[in-house]
């Protein structure tokens, strides 16, 4: 092959290859940032927009390196590869030591925007380099690879670098082969457009950056553990990050002498075991003053709703459907779980459904006596849609005759507007609603809705055992609210329009 046609062929895979690393970039802020600040949605619209900015703008800053296109390639690359590279960890960093997180995202994501638009017009310089052709023959080349190397890196971000390397590591990885590309495609073929000088100042540099990215590598581990325990008060026990949420377990002693166990999931606190019976002997115990025969729970992985349900005898079987079968395999195995729920998971009486609680409704197997849905807040778009009144109305065709529904409902304390919209849109599904609050100290005043189909159900206790924190007294306290925390025209929340969402954001600051 003419020497011409394999720098050529070189060029446009270092294109394929540098179109994979920018996407990979992108996925990786907008990942984080899902995982940090929870509303997907919105940190998809900051980055990408930011991102394609900075591109227009770097690929006008290029212009003037186009007679040292070679030298100014690799050196794009290799700022590439250190600041995409560490840019997960160093926005993480930001997030966990100084509380700042979108103002350093907009500066991660226009500086990485900028170099990747610089690539294109000193690759376009350097393809006619190697032969003069025609503008757009040449633009439909490159971009020909660009698109094609972008779809690279958006399938090999979800199924091989988040499973393999994780964040932090993958980013690194990708920097890593986004420095290789620049410098085989210029040492190989361009070797001889570069004055001396450029050359062993790229090399110098090069062996800096392949220091610093190694030594990130591997201290990963060891950075993320600090940064992590830097988000939480208590020390930090275990910890996962599985395909669908961070799951982290701390411990300490509480101001009772006791162990106090708390689980977190994305950062957001589910219980602690100090007071956790409160928020569960609400929420279960009323939906089950009615038939029970039968009953469903969504969500609810970590076992303690089910604890509270398995104390009836007359319970003859529960399906939990929980989403993260890590979840639930923590809750079945981790001893300081066990002995929360009781070994709750061990019960033949339970079925476990590891799957997304819409979808599964939509084809859910029959009638229930009571459902329990004990979900995260909604605060991410994709809890979101569990909180619409199209969930609503598939949760209402799983009612069997007389069968009752109660939905953890966030604090009407903290977020009314929030609370009474949930109620507000239980009954746009055609239930009727009675809401109630309790005192639960780690998360202070917080709500609940049980709702039926025929009638607004009457709260009450039916339990075989006393509670430690309700009776028919408090219960019946609870369905009253004082006058500055009551509904004032809430809304509907639905799949096409998440109000939920925006008010979780702005009630939850």
């Amino acid at each position: 092959m003419p020497t011409h046609r394999l720098a050529r062929a070189a060029l446009l895979a270092t294109v394929f290859v540098c179109a994979a690393c920018g996407l990979v970039y992108e996925l990786s802020l907008v990942t984080l940032g899902s995982y940090l600040i929870g509303d997907t949605a919105a940190q998809a619209s900051i980055t990408l927009s930011v991102m394609v900015c900075a591109m227009g703008v770097g690929a006008l800053l290029a212009k003037p390196l186009r007679p040292h296109a070679a030298a100014a390639f690799v050196a794009v690359e290799l700022a590439l590869a250190v600041i995409g590279g560490l840019s997960v960890a160093a926005l993480y960093a930001s997030y966990a030591w100084l509380n700042v997180y979108t103002a350093a995202l907009v500066v991660a994501a226009a500086v990485i925007g900028m170099l990747v638009g610089a690539e294109i017009p000193l690759l376009m310089e350097l393809l006619q380099q190697v032969r003069k052709q025609e503008a757009s023959s040449a633009v439909a080349d490159l971009f020909a690879a660009d698109y094609v190397g972008a779809l690279l890196g958006g399938l090999a971000f979800p199924f091989l670098l988040l499973p393999v390397f994780g964040q932090i590591r993958g980013s690194l990885v990708v920097g890593v082969v986004n420095a290789i590309a620049g410098l085989a495609l210029a040492f190989f073929f361009f070797r001889d457009r570069m004055t001396r000088a450029a050359r062993h100042t790229l090399i110098a540099t090069t062996a800096v950056v392949a220091c610093g990215l190694s030594s990130a590598y591997l201290y990963a581990d060891r950075f993320e553990a600090t940064a992590q325990q830097a988000l939480f008060a208590h020390p930090i026990v275990w910890q996962t990050r599985t395909p669908y949420q961070q799951i982290v377990l701390t411990e300490s002693f509480s101001p009772f002498a006791t162990t106090d166990t708390r689980l977190f999931l994305n950062g957001g606190l589910q219980f602690s075991s100090v007071d956790e019976y409160r928020y569960h002997e609400a929420l279960v115990h009323p939906v089950l003053a009615g038939s029970r025969r039968s009953v469903l729970v969504l969500g609810g992985g970590d076992g303690l709703a089910l604890r509270e349900i398995l104390r009836y005898p007359d319970v003859e079987r529960v399906t939990l459907v929980e989403l993260d079968p890590a979840m639930v395999e923590l809750a079945r195995t981790d001893d300081r779980l066990t002995e929360l729920n009781r070994h709750a998971f061990d019960d033949p009486r339970v079925r476990v459904v590891n799957a997304d609680a819409f979808n599964w409704l939509r084809g859910a197997p029959g009638l229930f006596d009571a459902v329990i849905v004990d979900l995260p807040d909604p605060d991410q778009t994709s809890v979101a849609k569990l909180y619409s009144q199209e969930f609503y109305a598939m949760t209402a065709n799983v009612l069997a005759p007389g069968a009752r529904l109660v939905v953890q409902s966030g604090s009407p304390f903290f977020a009314p507007r929030s609370f009474w919209t949930i109620d507000a849109t239980l009954r746009s599904a055609g239930l009727h609603t009675t809401p109630f609050h309790v005192d639960v100290p780690s998360f202070g005043d917080w709500g609940f809705v049980l709702a039926a189909m025929n009638e607004s159900p009457t709260p009450a206790l039916r339990s075989p055992t006393p509670l430690r924190s309700l009776d028919e007294t408090t219960l019946t306290a609870a369905t009253v609210f004082p006058p500055d925390r009551r509904p004032k025209d809430p809304q509907v929340s639905t799949l096409m329009h998440p109000v939920i969402l925006d008010l979780q954001r702005q009630e939850w600051r």
